[in-house]
């Protein structure tokens, strides 16, 4: 994969008059897209504990959270005022524990083949999955910190493929 973030920034949903705009996507190419996404939520060591367990009074964390992290990416562009609605073919969240930071991270993937790509559905999925983690587990751990939500990779459309470098803050995105 490439960086083609080298190239001059511009912003997409600025029109001419600087007016806020949804993208008019009729003419671009209808190709495969795929993003990845990442974000982690950091709680206490009981915590963690009890959720990879399974012993949390609500019941089964990381099933809920999948289901948000999904339901979440198909409902982007009713969150995001200026995403086009996207007709996914593949939504997936996953959860790595990491018992030395004391964190859970969740990963997404977003797929369809399309006009637009999916990396906001991507952040959104993750997104609303670290808060359904949080919502889920806020009785046993109300300090519990939500960060790192980023983009890691893209594939597809006219500018190409990319990945994050790892430890990646802005550098590349």
């Amino acid at each position: 994969m490439t960086d083609n973030h080298s190239q001059s920034v511009t912003l997409s949903h600025i029109n001419k008059k600087g007016e806020a705009n949804m993208v008019d996507v009729t003419e671009k190419a209808v190709t495969s897209r795929t993003a990845t996404a990442e974000g982690r939520i950091s709680m206490s060591p009981a915590t963690l504990t009890l959720i990879t367990q399974g012993d949390n009074k609500k019941g089964d964390v990381f099933s809920v959270a999948r289901i948000a992290g999904i339901q979440a990416a198909k409902k982007c562009s009713d969150l995001i005022p200026l995403c086009h609605p996207l007709m996914l073919t593949k939504v997936k969240v996953e959860f790595e524990i990491d018992e030395q930071n004391n964190q859970v991270i969740v990963n997404s993937l977003c797929r369809l083949t399309g006009q637009t790509g999916v990396e906001m559905e991507a952040l959104t999925a993750v997104s609303v999955a670290c808060l359904t983690l949080f919502d889920m587990c806020k009785a046993a751990d109300p300090f519990m910190e939500i960060h790192g939500i980023k983009v890691l990779s893209k594939e597809g459309g006219k500018s190409g493929s990319w990945a994050a470098k790892q430890n990646n803050t802005h550098d590349t995105i």
